[in-house]
C-alpha cells in the first residue's frame, strides 16, 4: 500500500481532527504508533502544519467515519487521478576521462576469466564497444602491448555486484561458449 503525500503533516491533521487510535493513523501514515503518539503529545513535530487528506482527495469524510466508529478497521488511501510519471531509463553510463584507458585492461580480465559472458554483457558492464571488445580479443587494439588483464571491479568500471549479476544471467543461459585462448600475462612478458 502506497503512503499519503506528507505523511508526518497527515499525521497531524488527523490527530488534531478525528478521534482515530494512533494504530490506525500510524498505520495509514506508514509510521511507528509510538512516534505519532510523540505527535500527539506535542514532543514531536512541533512546528509542522496538518495537511488535510480530505481536501486533497487521499481520504473521504465517510472512511473517517467508519474507522472512528471501529477501532479495528483501517484508512484506505482512495486511488489518485494523477497518473504516475513513466521511469525514465538510465542512459549511457559515464566513464570518467582517467578510467577511459583502463577499459581495455578490464576487458581482457573479463575475456580471460569469465568466457561465458557475452559481448553485449561485457558492453553494458564497462560501457563499451563491441569493436573495441572485438579487437582486445584479436590483439589488434592501438596499444595491445600495454594491456593487462586486470579486475574491473578495482579499477572501478562497474561494482561487484554488477558483475555477479552478470556471471550469474552468463551462468544460467548455460550458453556453452567454448574459453578463448588468450595469452596469459606469464607468456606476454616471456615474448
Amino acid at each position: 500500500m502506497s503512503s499519503p503525500l506528507m505523511p508526518k503533516a497527515t499525521a497531524v491533521w488527523l490527530i488534531d481532527k478525528t478521534s482515530l487510535t494512533f494504530e490506525q493513523v500510524a498505520d495509514f501514515v506508514g509510521m511507528h504508533p509510538l512516534e505519532v503518539q510523540a505527535i500527539a503529545d506535542g514532543e514531536v513535530a512541533q512546528g509542522i502544519v496538518g495537511y488535510d487528506p480530505v481536501a486533497n482527495g487521499q481520504l473521504t469524510r465517510e472512511e473517517i467515519a467508519a474507522c472512528e466508529a471501529d477501532s479495528n478497521r483501517r484508512l484506505n488511501l482512495l486511488p489518485t487521478a494523477i497518473p504516475l510519471p513513466k521511469k525514465r531509463g538510465k542512459g549511457a553510463r559515464y566513464i570518467p576521462v582517467s578510467k577511459r584507458t583502463d577499459r581495455p585492461d578490464g576487458i581482457a580480465f573479463l575475456l580471460r576469466n569469465h568466457p561465458e559472458l557475452t559481448d553485449s554483457q561485457i558492453e553494458k558492464l564497462l560501457a563499451t564497444t563491441k569493436e573495441t571488445i572485438t579487437k582486445v580479443r584479436d590483439r589488434t587494439h592501438i596499444n595491445t602491448a600495454n594491456i593487462k588483464p586486470r579486475d574491473p571491479v578495482i579499477l572501478g568500471l562497474c561494482t561487484q555486484s554488477e558483475l555477479n549479476a552478470a556471471v550469474a544471467a552468463a551462468g544460467e543461459r548455460g550458453s556453452g561458449v567454448p574459453p578463448v585462448n588468450m595469452p596469459s600475462v606469464a607468456e606476454d612478458d616471456a615474448a
